[in-house]
């Protein structure tokens, strides 16, 4: 469904398993930055109505994730750590391609928004299926549904403001793109990306 080229490895599981204070840390951030995120989407394109009136209750949603990470923290008596660099969203950041249209601009924030819930989808996937504590896998595994939602979502807005044979194009070498990211990346068990 994702469409992704090179799955996760999923001996990452084992790696977040073992510094499960970072990668309850670093995925709070990227809740955290998903609702900016959103916010930043709305307050750039506001004319798009669809768009405003799809995202405002993602910004919500997101949010609220942050604060159930928040939680999980707290209740396994672990700190939130710093924010660190995203090397894979900065990666991502660097294939849009800058300049163009309003509407250009907007399919390839756009498209970058739903790799980063695809990606982190197929992640919480993982961690609902292979981590050995059963009240995280059913944590997880809401989270993976949840950002199903939202990867659908973000390629459904592309859709609707640009051409569909122009979204499929350019998601097809973002998705060339991104599993070549994966392949240059260090597998890391504190990063959720």
């Amino acid at each position: 469904m994702l469409g992704l080229k090179l799955p996760t490895d999923p001996r990452w599981v084992n790696l977040a398993e073992k510094t499960l204070q970072e990668i309850l840390t670093d995925h709070a951030y990227c809740e955290q930055k998903a609702a900016t995120s959103c916010i930043t989407l709305i307050q750039s394109f506001p004319d798009k109505h669809e768009l405003v009136n799809e995202l405002a209750p993602i910004v919500t949603e997101e949010w609220g994730h942050f604060r159930l990470v928040l939680n999980e923290l707290k209740k396994r008596g672990l700190e939130l750590g710093r924010q660190r660099k995203d090397e894979y969203v900065n990666a991502l950041m660097a294939f849009e391609r800058k300049g163009g249209s309003r509407d250009e601009r907007l399919l390839e924030r756009l498209l970058v928004c739903a790799l980063i819930e695809a990606r982190s989808c197929e992640r919480f996937r993982l961690l609902s299926l292979y981590i050995s504590d059963d009240t995280l896998k059913d944590f997880y595994h809401g989270f993976m549904v949840s950002e199903a939602g939202h990867y659908r979502l973000f390629i459904d807005l592309a859709n609707r403001y640009s051409d569909p044979a122009i979204v499929k194009a350019r998601w097809n070498q973002y998705l060339e793109y991104e599993a070549e990211i994966m392949t240059l990346l260090a597998l890391r068990g504190d990063r959720m990306h």
